[in-house]
């Protein structure tokens, strides 16, 4: 993704954080996961370049044909926290309307990045 490469390390790192946090600190009964949410609108996202292209991108492509909302990342965090969660570790949830599932596939077919489909 053009103007990511900073942004991307950040959040391979952040990932990889987690899987190696949840073997030093499972034996004691503590749990690491992530939650890697898809684009959101909000206040900071505007100060983004081409950001609402990224939206219409998401949206037109995503399974579910929307974007994630805040509450909607909020409640994956909350199942994470809660004993519902209890035998998952070292996880990375995809909160993306299932965009994830289908975003390799888009490249393949011709489809490119910042166009609404």
């Amino acid at each position: 993704m053009p103007h990511y490469n900073t942004m991307g390390l950040a959040k391979a790192a952040l990932e990889a954080s987690v899987r190696y946090l949840a073997n030093d600190l499972g034996p004691r009964g503590i749990r690491v996961n992530g939650i890697s949410a898809g684009p959101i609108k909000t206040l900071a996202a505007s100060g983004i370049k081409g950001f609402s292209r990224m939206l219409a991108f998401n949206e037109a492509n995503a399974p579910l044909r929307r974007n994630v909302t805040i509450e909607e990342v909020g409640n994956v965090a909350a199942f994470l926290l809660s004993d519902l969660a209890s035998g998952m570790t070292g996880e990375i949830v995809h909160v993306d309307c299932g965009f994830r599932s289908v975003a390799f596939g888009l490249a393949a077919v011709g489809v490119e990045p910042g166009s609404a489909g």
